[in-house]
């Protein structure tokens, strides 16, 4: 049997409607100190938010309905990782050259795609008041019914290690440093449907938030260790306080 395919890079996608989509890119690239790229698609409806001296790691979509946000894993053999992903349960969506979608077994989408030789990590965005922050892990909100069989299968499918969060209703799969993007599963608290959210990691949430509110955003809800957020285009994410180097958890 042949080793798994290895993941080489993690882009996370902000996916958000069609007819917000000029204050859902606008707003992200000014939050991520990032510039956009030229638009590619028949309608225009993808965007990479550049970083200086670094490789992408957030891209935007419009998309039809409220939007959410969703995961591409960068491969260099793309059928053989979607293989892979069937074989774990996962339901094919969509294919095309350098390209499969794929549906998790709870009801997430995500991409595998072609590397094309990203490597190097943007460092943490500094704000001009010495805090740092960075966006660096797609939170996936699980239906309590596919909770054992979304652990499961992420951490399968990505291959990397997993383990308990910080509450009962959290659980981490995380990748080697060198990658960008981790993964978080919350368990949700009834049998809404599956989605996701962006995360950024802040050495002072509060100071983000400000930042944030500066370019359109609006505070939601807070929680013990984030902040709930809403962008301008209507979409949800969350400032949370950990260290921007290492994402680990900081005291509140």
């Amino acid at each position: 049997m042949a080793p798994p395919e290895e993941i080489h890079w993690v882009y996370a996608f902000v996916d958000r409607p069609r007819d917000r989509f000029a204050q859902a890119h606008t707003f992200w690239a000014a939050v991520t100190g990032t510039r956009l790229s030229a638009f590619r698609g028949e309608d225009d409806q993808f965007v990479t938010l550049l970083p200086d001296g670094a490789d992408a790691v957030l891209k935007a979509q419009a998309v039809d309905g409220p939007g959410g946000a969703h995961l591409d894993f960068s491969v260099e053999d793309v059928v053989a990782k979607a293989r892979e992903a069937r074989a774990l349960g996962a339901a094919p969506v969509y294919s095309e050259e350098g390209l499969e979608v794929l549906r998790s077994p709870g009801g997430q989408l995500f991409c595998v795609v072609a590397l094309e030789g990203e490597k190097l990590r943007p460092e943490p965005l500094a704000a001009p008041d010495g805090t740092t922050s960075r966006l660096d892990q797609v939170c996936l909100d699980v239906p309590p019914s596919v909770w054992e069989a979304e652990k499961a299968f992420w951490a399968a499918f990505t291959g990397w290690p997993d383990r308990p969060g910080s509450l009962p209703e959290f659980h981490l799969v995380e990748p080697d440093p060198r990658l960008p993007v981790r993964i978080l599963l919350q368990r949700l608290d009834d049998e809404a449907p599956a989605g996701a959210h962006l995360d950024f990691s802040c050495s002072d949430p509060d100071a983000d938030r400000v930042r944030h509110e500066a370019f359109g955003a609006e505070t939601v809800w807070r929680g013990p260790h984030w902040i709930v957020m809403r962008d301008p285009a209507g979409g949800t994410y969350c400032l949370t306080i950990r260290n921007p180097a290492t994402g680990t958890l900081s005291a509140p």
